[in-house]
């Protein structure tokens, strides 16, 4: 039987064959995963994963007191290496920016996040830290959007952001969004605090099909009484109403009126009706 396994809260879902161990969802699991053995949480049971692409890792055994104290103490040494390495990328004056550090369960792999705005020669670095901590390392080039989503942080709404809290990839995100919502085009609002368009932008967008994308008619004048509103709600879309109504003129309107030589004169109101 295959099941999801996911080892962070925001993290995707991987596909493992359970081999055997009976697992169910919320249950804490010991993966052979790509790098190493890590500890994650069953999601999903009956996982299907249509044809795969490649060969499906295994479970190894359930969670035992001692794998979960060993991940506890994997805490102050992916702390100890995340500052250390930080002092030596200042010493071989490398451009980039260390964010989290994590380690395998069985300490045979240190992995290492970062940020940089292009390629960097990190070989030094890598031998430092190898002979300090006495097992493999890996250097992994991130985005500034998956470095908020590897620390967390608040967003402009007051609470956690969405990638670190429920978002699984990231959806590409475009100033259309935010002109269909009509909201206002100010960066500093449209921005997340990793610097980009903010990931919510899209949750209430709406792309147009191609049934909704309509034609714009010619408007018609309809010559009546004032009406009520209930009259207004039966109109047609793009129907103007003359109401009677007299609104009060633009200073604008009545300085064109004067500069063509002609008397200002009152229109009448109207009423506009837009599509829905």
């Amino acid at each position: 039987m295959i099941v999801g396994v996911r080892f962070r809260p925001s993290c995707k879902i991987y596909p493992f064959e359970t081999n055997g161990v009976d697992v169910g969802p919320g249950m804490r699991v010991v993966a052979d995963s790509e790098m190493g053995l890590k500890l994650g949480t069953v999601v999903k049971t009956g996982y299907s994963i249509g044809k795969p692409q490649e060969e499906i890792k295994k479970l190894l055994r359930i969670a035992t007191e001692e794998d979960i104290e060993a991940e506890k103490n994997n805490h102050s040494l992916e702390e100890e290496a995340r500052v250390f390495c930080i002092e030596k990328a200042k010493t071989h004056n490398l451009p980039m920016k260390i964010v989290a550090t994590e380690a395998t369960l069985d300490r045979k792999r240190l992995i290492f996040y970062f940020v940089a705005s292009g390629r960097i020669d990190f070989r030094g670095l890598v031998r430092d830290l190898a002979a300090k901590f006495k097992t493999r390392i890996e250097m992994r080039q991130i985005g500034v959007r998956d470095e908020v989503k590897l620390i967390g942080g608040i967003g402009a709404c007051g609470r956690q952001t969405c990638c670190s809290l429920f978002l699984t990839s990231f959806e590409p995100v475009s100033i259309r969004m935010a002109k269909g919502q009509e909201l206002l085009l100010n960066p500093a609002k449209l921005s997340g605090i990793c610097g980009r368009l903010m990931c919510c932008l899209g949750y209430e967008y709406k792309e147009p099909t191609p049934e909704e994308v309509t034609v714009e008619e010619p408007m018609v004048v309809v010559e009546s009484e004032i009406p009520s509103e209930a009259q207004v709600d039966v109109v047609e879309p793009e129907t103007v109403i003359q109401t009677g109504i007299y609104p009060e003129p633009k200073i604008s309107e009545i300085r064109s009126e004067k500069e063509r030589g002609k008397p200002f004169r009152r229109r009448r109101g109207f009423f506009r009706k837009r599509k829905r």
